[in-house]
């Protein structure tokens, strides 16, 4: 390599032979490393930079290129190794940009800075590279350009020319600087380097860093080889299935992937789609025929295609529309529920006059137990439907209701068309279990998906985003069930037709237990009639002492714990006939689990026994009212929420308003107020409380803790008050004289505008049962308290 000496004149002479003065312009970099005896090539429009180049090639044309560190924001923190460089050649360019070459000629170290504007400038003093030839010197040398020739073999972008140059080198140093600035290096690597100033110890890092550069380099090699052999045996494949189809064509015969195609192609014709589906399913398989197996969307596209005509497009079940049959089967599946059979019924005969009348949406809401799902399954068999149930309790991905769409791995469908796949018919009865219970995350809101599946001017091209063609779901008997309407949300709830299923009566508990529960679990434990006889009496017993639900859940356990008792006893040799009594119940089931006659139990003071409503069902509720000496104040415990509290203020102002009449009414003391406080408390303090109904039963209870009047045991009472002592009317009134029947009441305290819900209460319960309908609170006292000179001290 020639080195231009400071005259421009070219010399075999070392950089050592300029001159570097003791003060050079700065040229600070931050990516770039100029290596002594190398030239590098800059271009800059910076006006400091353009100050300084100027004023250099206008002198002695030497400045000194300095890194920034990285980590600092000043720009005058520099490294303290830099190299001092000389202008070769200047280019002025008409955008008012130069382009420079320089030369590097000599490491320098950075001393002080001695100006900033309008350039850097600083003093400087030359560094001289420390060599001490020895024989280990020569084989590192020998080692690092054996090394950098390799990878000029393997780096496409390093000219071969390069081989021959780093043989030429004039010193160790040099050769060290000739190879880092030739591979690909971090900008504080090749700092680095150029801060060795021992030459075998820069060696030596450079050493390590070509050593990875080279692995990188043929691990490359190795990658592109393993691709090129990939490629060279695909199309070697793909030559041969070409010669191998041309062969089977002369001899008459098909490859399995033609065969493949021409059943696809049979099925779609067959599935008898839309068009739209069908134009859909075409383009695939043609799409599918021009495709390589081994291809990654094969698959994809062999799977959709499978989905595609296994759908019942044109498949569907012959409704059975003979209602004397379907009512017979409706009552042997069920006892009861009139209002489901009779709404079954009614479409089954509007069916039979316009065949092509919309399957209806029906919900049925009512307690846990009430048969809610095994109603839709009898429904189904009435209709000669196929039944398809799918559980929506806990689902929180809209793709569960309209699927993935192709471009996720592992897409599939959503549950309506999966559960359409399964029927193999296009107008089974779909039960959607739980609706109630659906839930919403950040992947979306499956209610929201519902409100297409569910209307009957949508449904009809509810789109599947796995499908991504129109599905007709008209022709769907969809069935959902509920606890509770609430959770629901309005635009969903609006869709559906909703009847209610409230709970059963003991009566038909009873009816139901003989007819349905006492044989299925005879034969879930191995047992006949005749081995296991259960008496009315003792069943009685079991509703009444060992279950409080408004279903039949715990009452088919109970019986099952009966039978699984029998079956030990006759497993154990036992072989006369077993008989249940009520006086043997405590042997099967232990001690009674609830009390029931709760008529029989004592008046007394202050405790007043409310009707309450649960998603589960009517219950009981008792609320306690007691005054203790105090300053006036209302006390509240029972984890009451805001619309009872607002209940217990209002009746607690209503008892004191009585004070003020100018007649005494039920001998209410007039300053009771102002020297006690009140206490209400509702039992189970554990279990949130809340609602307007237990107005009344509050009035009742502060009135007789006031007074000190007995409140009848054997009463229950709703209703909401007002400040005037109006009873308004409430809500789940049937749930709540089931639960009064159940507890033992004899008479109930209703609003007046609730009279008209008894309809939906059985004969039988409003037979054993007196209902007292009022208006306002004053009728509520009359018959809840004892008389006057009934009291309790």
């Amino acid at each position: 390599m020639t080195v231009v000496t400071k005259r421009g004149k070219k010399k075999g002479t070392k950089v050592q032979d300029f001159h570097i003065p003791e003060e050079l312009p700065v040229l600070p970099q931050n990516e770039m490393v100029v290596y002594p005896s190398l030239i590098v090539p800059l271009g800059t429009a910076d006006e400091k930079i353009l100050k300084l180049i100027d004023d250099v090639a206008a002198g002695d044309k030497l400045v000194g290129f300095f890194g920034r560190r990285p980590d600092s924001k000043k720009d005058a923190d520099l490294y303290s190794i830099g190299t001092a460089a000389l202008i070769l050649r200047m280019f002025k360019l008409p955008d008012g940009s130069v382009h420079v070459f320089f030369q590097g000629l000599s490491r320098i170290s950075l001393k002080e800075i001695t100006q900033v504007e309008p350039y850097m400038k600083a003093r400087v003093e030359t560094v001289e590279d420390g060599i001490e030839k020895t024989a280990e010197l020569e084989a590192l040398v020998r080692n690092l350009t054996s090394l950098f020739q390799k990878i000029v073999e393997l780096a496409p972008n390093l000219p071969s020319e390069l081989n021959i140059a780093v043989l030429n080198m004039p010193d160790p140093g040099s050769l060290a600087d000739f190879v880092a600035a030739h591979i690909n290096l971090k900008p504080e690597e090749r700092q680095e380097i150029l801060e060795a100033i021992d030459v075998a110890q820069r060696i030596r890092k450079l050493t390590t860093f070509v050593n990875r550069e080279l692995e990188v380099l043929e691990l490359g090699i190795k990658i592109q080889s393993q691709a090129k052999e990939e490629m060279t045996r695909a199309q070697r494949e793909f030559f041969l299935r070409e010669q191998l189809k041309a062969i089977q064509k002369e001899l008459g015969e098909s490859d399995e992937r033609t065969i493949e195609i021409t059943e696809l192609e049979s099925k779609i014709t067959e599935a008898k789609l839309p068009p739209e589906a069908s134009k859909e399913a075409k383009r695939e398989l043609d799409r599918l025929a021009k495709m390589p197996p081994v291809a990654a969307e094969y698959t994809v596209s062999r799977t959709y295609l499978d989905w595609l005509v296994n759908l019942p497009w044109s498949k569907s079940t012959e409704d059975n529309l003979d209602i004397n049959r379907a009512s017979r089967i409706l009552d042997e599946d069920h006892y009861d529920l009139d209002k489901v059979k009779e709404r079954i019924l009614d479409y089954l005969a509007v069916r039979k006059l316009n065949p092509d009348m919309k399957g209806p949406v029906l919900c049925f809401v009512g307690p846990p137990g009430t048969g809610k799902t095994s109603v839709g399954q009898s429904i189904a068999r009435a209709l000669g439907r196929k039944f398809v149930r799918i559980s929506l309790g806990g689902i929180r991905d809209e793709a569960d209701i309209r699927g993935h769409r192709r471009t996720y791995v592992g897409a599939l469908p959503g549950r309506i068309i999966q559960g359409l796949r399964r029927a193999q018919s296009n107008n089974p009865l779909f039960m959607l279990d739980e609706i109630d219970k659906v839930g919403a995350d950040f992947r979306g809101d499956p209610s929201a998906a519902l409100l297409e599946v569910l209307d009957r001017e949508q449904n009809f091209s509810f789109v599947d985003h796995y499908l991504s063609v129109p599905f007709d779901l008209s022709r769907v008997m969809f069935i959902t069930t509920a606890n509770i309407t609430d959770p629901v949300p309005p635009a969903l709830l609006d869709r559906m037709e909703v009847i209610e299923l409230p709970g059963y009566t003991e009566n038909e508990k009873l009816h139901i237990a003989r007819k349905f529960l006492i044989p299925k679990q005879l034969k879930e434990n191995g047992l006949t009639a005749q081995q296991l006889k259960i008496k009315d009496a003792a069943m009685l017993g079991v509703v009444r002492n060992y279950t409080r639900e408004a279903g039949l859940r715990n009452l088919e356990r109970e019986i099952g714990t009966i039978c699984r008792k029998t079956a030990r006893q006759i497993a154990q040799g036992r072989e006369e006939t077993t008989v249940v009594t009520s006086d043997k119940l405590h042997d099967y089931l232990g001690p009674r689990k609830f009390h029931y006659e709760l008529a029989e139990e004592a008046d007394e003071v202050g405790v007043a026994t409310g009707l309450a409503w649960t998603p589960v069902g009517g219950d009981i509720v008792f609320v306690e009212a007691t005054l203790v000496p105090g300053n006036g104040n209302l006390i509240l415990t029972g984890k009451l929420g805001d619309v009872m509290q607002e209940s217990a203020k209002a009746a607690l102002t209503y008892i004191r308003s009585l004070t003020a009449l100018e007649q005494p009414v039920l001998d209410i003391p007039k300053r009771f107020y102002e020297e006690n406080d009140v206490h209400i408390h509702i039992p189970a303090g554990a279990i949130p409380k809340d609602g307007p109904s237990a107005g009344i039963p509050m009035a009742v209870a502060l009135a007789s803790a006031v007074t000190k009047r007995l409140v009848s045991k054997d009463i229950g009472m709703t209703g909401e008050i007002t400040l005037r002592g109006k009873v308004l009317p409430v809500g789940g009134i049937r749930d709540k004289i089931l639960a009064a029947h159940r507890a033992g009441l004899k008479r109930v305290i209703l609003p007046r505008e609730n009279e008209k819900d008894l309809e939906e209460v059985a004969k039988e319960v409003k037979e054993e049962l007196q209902f007292i309908f009022v208006e306002n609170i004053a009728e509520a006292l009359a018959s809840a308290l004892s008389k006057a000179g009934n009291t309790k001290t």
